[in-house]
């Protein structure tokens, strides 16, 4: 806008207590950018109400508590970022001089770059996502198929949970960026969560197949310290074994059959825990008859016969894949 200014979202007898002079509206004004912009040619600070969709206040001079201490060194970033740790409100700055929006809300404070840098390195970042997400693809065709032929080891299965995390992310260093181009991000929050759709689900899902147990905690336990591990251990294969528990990754393993069943249209998740606790590992219940498969509570004859089809194009599948480097 071109003009300083401290802009309070937030109202009410946390602001009146910090507050001095400038105008009070009788009644709320709806905001607008024009009418922010307009205001902030006054010398004094703005007032939005808490849900920041009406002017309270306009030309206040805010007198926020000098004990709070502060890093900033300009005198209208160091009232805006005690105004935030006093009253708990966001609380934006406008640096006339550097041409910088800051954003401070409690004891945070987020810088704004322009909104055409912003939409340039989202747009960037993009690409960089599409190209995780479909590696991340690659890698659970290479997991499925290596299941299917009794071929998987942990290293399998660290690469599949090493490219979600790194997924998982990236997407959300975007969607940190996206929410500050307002309605502009629109197209690009739609591509980000095309992109990511799925991510969170399959992460846990195939921890199920590979935990010491079936016990649900235990995988979301495991997921929780990838989480927790730092950018640059992301990246060590050894690293992520070790965070999931999963010492020699070359060790070969035996799915229980939760992601693949999780493929499985119109099958509800009490049946495929069934089939699960029934069979065991995947390998017994791919080989199962439509009798076999009978068996297990909730499998009539319909949906054993769609599941023997399924696991038939499964086998065919795996037959013309030829395994490529990961």
């Amino acid at each position: 806008m071109g003009k300083g200014a401290i802009i309070v979202i937030g109202d009410g007898p946390k602001m009146d207590a910090i507050s001095s002079g400038g105008f009070i509206f009788d009644q709320p004004v709806s905001y607008t950018p024009a009418k922010l912009s307009e205001l902030a040619k006054m010398d004094g600070g703005i007032v939005l109400n808490t849900s920041g969709d009406h002017l309270m206040r306009s030309n206040v001079h805010f007198v926020p508590s000098n004990e709070i201490r502060t890093d900033e060194t300009g005198s209208r970033h160091r009232t805006a970022q005690r105004i935030a740790i006093q009253t708990g409100y966001p609380v934006v700055a406008v640096s006339e001089g550097r041409r910088i929006v800051t954003v401070y809300f409690e004891d945070q404070k987020v810088e704004l770059r322009s909104p055409t840098e912003i939409a340039a390195r989202v747009n960037q970042e993009l690409q960089t996502l599409d190209r995780l997400r479909r590696r991340l693809d690659e890698a659970e065709v290479s997991l499925t198929q290596f299941e299917m032929t009794g071929l998987v080891t942990y290293r399998s299965v660290v690469t599949l949970i090493q490219r979600s995390e790194l997924v998982r992310r990236v997407g959300e260093s975007i969607e940190d960026q996206v929410v500050q181009l307002g309605d502009e991000g629109r197209l690009a929050y739609i591509q980000l969560d095309d992109m990511v759709r799925g991510v969170d689900h399959l992460r846990f899902i195939t921890m199920r197949d590979y935990t010491p147990t079936r016990r649900v905690a235990l995988a979301h336990a495991a997921l929780e310290r990838i989480d927790a591990l730092e950018e640059s251990k992301i990246h060590d294969p050894g690293e992520i074994g070790r965070a999931l528990g999963f010492d020699e990754l070359d060790e070969p393993v035996v799915p229980r059959g939760y992601r693949l069943l999780s493929k499985v249209g119109r099958l509800p998740e009490t049946v495929r825990e069934e089939l699960v606790r029934h069979f065991k590992t995947l390998p017994k219940m791919l080989n199962a008859s439509v009798e076999q498969l009978e068996l297990v509570e909730g499998i009539g004859a319909t949906r054993a016969d769609y599941l023997i089809h399924y696991f038939d194009r499964l086998h065919t599948a795996a037959e013309n894949w030829a395994p490529s480097a990961l």
